[in-house]
Order: C-alpha cells, then structure tokens, then sequence
C-alpha cells in the first residue's frame, strides 16, 4: 500500500523539494509514497483572496483565517480522501522524536497543514482535531520545512524505500541513545587510526564497543535522553525479576 500525503500550503511551489532527491526522490518516483499539495489561497472567498486577518486583542502580525483554512482542509479530503491523521506544523506542538515518527510511517495517509504568518485561529484546531506537531523549540517562518523533515523522516521507514532495513535499527534514537561513531577507509588518516576493535573480525567485541560508545556520547550530549534510557531500562529489569 502506497504511504500518502498530502500539504495544505501558501506556497506549493516549495514541494517536493529536497523530497524529490535522493532516496525519497527515487521512492516517489517509484510510488513507493505519494505527494500532494494544495494551495490554502484557493479557498479564499473575497477577491484579494485573503487568507489572514488581524488577531483580536490586539498584537503583532497576522493570523490565518479560521473559515478559509476549515474550506481548505475540507477541500483536500475531498480531492485526496481523508487522512488518518491530521498534522498542524506549531512550535507549540508534541516535538518529533523517532517514536513519532515510527508511529506516523505506520499510517496510511496523513495531512499536514503548513501555517504562515502568527499562526492560525484556534477554532479551527479545534474544530478539525488538528495534531500540533513541533521540530523543536525555535520558530521558522512556517511550516514548510518542518513538514519536509517530518516527511523525509518517515518516508525513510516505508518498507522500500531503504535497501537495508538493518540500516534504521541502528540509528540514533531506535535504542533510546544517540548513534557510536562510524569509521571507513582509508585504515589510518591524518595519523588517526581506526579503533582497533572494528578491525579485529570479533563481532562481540565490536557490538559491547558500539554500544559503550553510545551510552558515553548520549550521557555527555543529551543528559536528558540518556536519563530516560538508564530509567527505562531500570524498568525492564524490575519486570523482568518478577
């Protein structure tokens, strides 16, 4: 089954992108996933084919519409189908981490909603169930990039879209740690040396390494994710006492 999804936009001509390249590019190519876009300008309804308007209580910048934006959303439903999930791009959202993005490459079909300007009228979340879904804590200009991380991470678990699937179990964050260093020819560079337990042939040397090597990186970078690694694992050997 094809994954499906499909961008509500201010600007279409931003898609595919970097998602049109490499890998991702190549699966799209292929219809291992679908792409679809949809201009919000469309459902504009005056003829300035406005889309925001000024926040009441006053402030700063704009708000998008709560009106043009529910036409919109129910316009890409109708054109594409409806999606298993609906996804609103906010800085105030649930952050993306690997366990969401494993959650949402398991869906059929999602629908991302790119807001622009200050954000979007709340009514209209509400309205739609909108997720909010957040890259981090820092604001872009909206939320076009973010969906294109979002995409390009869970295109990447699509089952043919890598030729390895060893490759993502591997990674940072499937284990609750960041990634060990990786080493490749030539043997010895700049008078560094590759570490010589990855050339000694023993392949239980080279995993307990691998692994001390990640435990030591995620204690020293991420503290707090290293924190939950050392609780988690806690757990699973008080559970397994039992």
């Amino acid at each position: 089954m094809t994954w499906r999804v499909a961008i509500l936009t201010l600007f279409p001509e931003m898609f595919p992108g970097l998602l049109g390249a490499s890998l991702p590019g190549k699966a799209l190519k292929e219809g291992v996933w679908s792409l679809e876009t949809l201009d919000i300008r469309q459902f504009a309804s005056d003829k300035h084919a406005s889309v925001d308007d000024t926040p009441y209580g006053g402030g700063a910048g704009m708000v998008m519409r709560p009106d043009v934006l529910d036409a919109a959303i129910r316009g890409a439903e109708a054109k594409f189908g409806a999606a298993s999930r609906k996804i609103y791009l906010s800085p105030r959202g649930r952050v993306l981490d690997q366990a969401l993005v494993k959650e949402l490459a398991a869906e059929t079909s999602l629908l991302l909603v790119c807001g622009r300007y200050e954000g979007v009228d709340q009514r209209v979340i509400d309205a739609q169930g909108l997720e909010e879904i957040s890259l981090g804590d820092f604001v872009l200009a909206g939320g076009e990039v973010a969906a294109m991380a979002l995409i390009e991470a869970c295109v990447r678990l699509v089952p043919g879209v890598l030729g390895n699937a060893a490759t993502t179990e591997e990674e940072s964050f499937e284990a609750g740690l960041l990634e060990y260093p990786h080493y490749t020819r030539p043997a010895l560079w700049k008078d560094a040396a590759v570490p010589e337990v990855l050339i000694s042939g023993h392949h239980e040397k080279v995993r307990v390494w691998r692994q001390e090597q990640a435990e030591k990186i995620t204690q020293a970078r991420r503290p707090d994710l290293y924190e939950r690694y050392v609780l988690s694992h806690k757990k699973a050997n008080k559970g397994e006492k039992r």
